[in-house]
């Protein structure tokens, strides 16, 4: 649907105008959507992306920090979500042993599995654009350059 109809705006002062509030409200149905998705996992689209975050350095640790530096949402609260997924067992922290004030974090068996079988709906999750593959990497491109 057409942002004018879905935010009931037939005219925008500018065309930079109209994609900001576009990729603004695209931003809030994406979320919304993802929130569906991973809730029969038992996660949020900001746990999965720390533990995405993990499984990259698997075997290897990382210290908040540098999750942080990594977040797609680097306004996330870093230290809840992985107090949250330490209850579920989805990571492990251990101090480290060279600054007391700083834990080391890994991603534990339990989190690899989890992001395997969420892989496994891989499909689900790309078909949420309804784009071709060559549309969403314009639309890629266009967001980078956006930023750039």
């Amino acid at each position: 649907m057409r942002i004018e109809d879905e935010i009931k705006q037939k005219r925008f002062s500018s065309a930079q105008q109209k994609a900001i509030l576009n990729i603004m409200f695209t931003s809030g149905w994406m979320l919304g959507r993802l929130t569906s998705f991973f809730k029969p996992f038992g996660i949020t689209a900001a746990q999965f992306n720390i533990l995405r975050i993990l499984r990259g350095q698997y075997p290897n640790s990382m210290q908040v920090g540098e999750i942080k530096s990594r977040m797609l949402d680097r306004n996330s609260d870093t230290p809840r979500l992985l107090s949250r997924l330490l209850a579920k067992g989805l990571i492990e922290k251990k101090m480290c042993p060279n600054d007391r004030r700083a834990s080391n974090v890994y991603i534990s068996g339990s989190g690899l599995a989890l992001l395997e079988k969420i892989n496994r709906h891989q499909a689900e999750l790309d078909s949420m654009l309804n784009l071709t593959d060559e549309e969403a990497l314009l639309l890629s491109n266009l967001l980078d350059k956006a930023r750039g």
